[in-house]
């Protein structure tokens, strides 16, 4: 993933597109405009962009349309800012209930907006910060033969040695040596560490026998 997501504007008024780009420019952020949600849908990499400035009515797929195409297509969608005029407001409500993260109603105050962005980049950063964590824990999860991933299933229910040889049918010096090679593997040094790291990561999806 990029490490310095950019910000997409997606707005048919190219006098808004050219005032955010000096505006977000005063603060060193990257930045690329879109003259419609089909220019964006054509020629962007969603994962590119840290958040997204898209006005709520344009010609052709308005915001909102992109919004849930976004939402169908990808798993994850950066933090969205919906640019919207008064009348449009019940609408950008609703799409925040839907997931989007704000809105604001044009005229908009340039100090308001920033500190909308900056929120949502760094929520963004949080998100991929997080994903990066656990695409490495899953990596790690990958190098552990089936019997292993057995032997770590019932660490985490808290089973001594004893007992976890009892319920495999191995013996306790064969569930030692197979608990010392799933720290080494897994980067831990405890069943502590070990249960932290796998807490947001569901059983099933690395030990389906489960």
């Amino acid at each position: 993933m990029n490490p310095s997501p950019r910000i997409a504007v997606i707005d048919d008024d190219v006098a808004v597109c050219d005032s955010l780009d000096l505006l977000f420019e005063t603060r060193q952020w990257p930045v690329r405009t879109f003259a419609s949600a089909e220019a964006f849908l054509a020629d962007a990499r969603l994962d590119d962009f840290g958040c997204l400035i898209v006005d709520v009515r344009m010609a052709g797929m308005s915001g909102l349309e992109l919004f849930a195409r976004l939402k169908e297509e990808h798993g994850y969608v950066p933090p969205v800012i919906f640019l919207t005029g008064h009348g449009d407001v019940p609408m950008a409500v609703n799409a925040v209930k839907e997931g989007a993260s704000d809105f604001l109603e044009k005229p908009f105050d340039h100090h308001q907006l920033l500190a909308k962005v900056e929120a949502c980049l760094a929520r963004d950063a949080a998100v991929r910060t997080s994903r990066s964590q656990q695409d490495s824990v899953l990596s790690r999860l990958e190098e552990l033969t089936p019997r292993e991933r057995q032997v770590l299933r019932e660490i985490l229910a808290g089973k001594l040695n004893k007992q976890v040889a009892d319920r495999l049918d191995i013996s306790i010096k064969t569930v030692e040596v197979h608990r010392a090679r799933i720290f080494t593997k897994m980067r831990v040094h405890s069943a502590m560490e070990l249960a932290a790291m796998l807490k947001d990561i569901p059983l099933e999806t690395w030990c389906p026998s489960a």
